[in-house]
């Protein structure tokens, strides 16, 4: 059954717009995909982000297999029943956590943040990656597992989630050559089991439900690389002879800098195939979105919206310029810190003519600075609804601008 389908194709960029089919609900791309990475969007309702224009939220394999668990959360009918939202549901496959959080360990630890060589030892004890998955312990009570392409399969269908994502090497920023290509091949054979294990699930569950309809689980692969060109186009090429749901690119938000992320974008978004959705992961500062979405990029994920929000860092728009005589569309955006004093007193909303709750509801840059200053719950929720908000509604604004031919 195919599962998407471009509506929109631009002529002057590779920008696109599109439909993907889950089992939870038809998503429109481009779209952005607030990060509920415990199984919430912090300090935001099912409702609210439904209210905003949601359509599709994420989970984290790693943390929800490490608490409550996925045993647990299956005897709710997966995520969808446990956590109320009814909308399509991504979940990560946990890989960029396990090799995340081993690093952090090791920096909480050391004074100096570089990978030295002592701290390399160290890191191959949280983190040994072996050629059937990845070993790690556990940052909550040091506890040691493993996981292997096919167990994040399965802890995913416990989940229920609509979209799978793969077991992947996440190469970290700087990374030699050598050590790129190794985690990209890697990540091929890990991908090739992962296909060929979820082939067989669904050709048994074929054969035991025959009359059997319903829509199954998508499962989507992730490209990697890390900055060198001929590994990305590699990469690309062997993940998509493989029957993927859906493509991702990885390895482009791990501290590599603004012009190997663009890139990584213009490399691999025009070249992915068509008839697939495209997905860059980690990707969360507006500026950044617009980009993707330029290079045929689909969907879009981050924490940032909710973790700035968290310290009263909030977005607004610049300016935004259109010359439709010359077919341009220039977005400027601005970051506004509320802790600051020069908002003590400031009367306007986050950003006039924003249309979500804090905005339209009069909430004052003043009082939002106040209630984070205090630490005050209400403040925090107040920026997170506008900061997620605002993304969620630049990708339907340039839905709307890919439609009109004019981006």
């Amino acid at each position: 059954m195919k599962t998407f389908r471009t509506i929109k194709q631009s002529k002057i960029s590779s920008a696109r717009t599109g439909e993907l089919i889950t089992a939870h609900g038809v998503i429109k791309t481009p779209v952005f995909m607030p990060v509920g990475t415990l199984g919430s969007v912090k300090t935001l309702s099912p409702e609210e982000l439904g209210e905003m224009g949601a359509e599709i939220i994420l989970g984290n394999t790693y943390h929800l297999y490490l608490r409550p668990g996925e045993k647990l959360i299956k005897k709710f009918g997966g995520l969808h029943g446990f956590n109320h939202w009814n909308g399509p549901i991504l979940t990560d496959s946990g890989g960029f956590q396990v090799f995340s959080l081993g690093k952090n360990q090791i920096k909480n630890k050391k004074s100096s943040l570089k990978m030295t060589d002592q701290n390399e030892k160290i890191f191959n004890n949280l983190v040994k990656i072996k050629e059937n998955g990845v070993e790690f312990r556990s940052h909550i009570d040091g506890s040691k597992h493993l996981f292997t392409p096919e167990k994040v399969i399965d802890i995913q269908r416990d989940l229920n989630s609509d979209i799978m994502m793969v077991l992947d090497v996440c190469t970290e920023f700087p990374a030699s050559y050598k050590r790129a290509k190794e985690t990209m091949e890697l990540t091929h054979a890990w991908a090739k089991k992962a296909v060929e294990y979820w082939q067989k699930i669904n050709q048994k569950s074929n054969i035991k439900n025959q009359n059997n309809n319903s829509k199954q689980q998508l499962l989507f692969g992730i490209i990697q690389g890390s900055v060198y060109p001929d590994l990305r186009k590699e990469s690309l090429e062997y993940l998509s002879n493989l029957p993927f749901d859906g493509l991702a690119v990885g390895g482009v938000s791990v501290g590599e800098g603004k012009d190997n992320m663009y890139d990584a974008m213009q490399l691999t978004g025009p070249n992915l195939p068509k008839d697939k959705p495209h997905y860059i992961m980690g990707i969360g500062e507006p500026e950044d979105i617009v980009m993707a979405i330029k290079n045929g990029f689909d969907m879009f994920d981050c924490v940032l919206p909710t973790r700035l929000a968290r310290h009263g860092v909030v977005w607004a728009n610049k300016n935004q310029k259109s010359n439709l005589k010359n077919q341009k569309i220039n977005f400027e955006f601005q970051k506004l810190d509320l802790r600051r004093a020069k908002f003590k007193e400031d009367k306007k909303p986050i950003e006039e003519g924003c249309g979500c709750y804090a905005c339209k509801n009069g909430f004052s840059r003043a009082y939002i600075s106040h209630l984070i200053k205090e630490h005050e719950i209400l403040g925090f929720r107040l920026a997170t609804i506008h900061n997620v908000y605002f993304l969620i509604n630049l990708t339907k604004e340039i839905h709307v601008l890919i439609e009109d031919g004019v981006f």
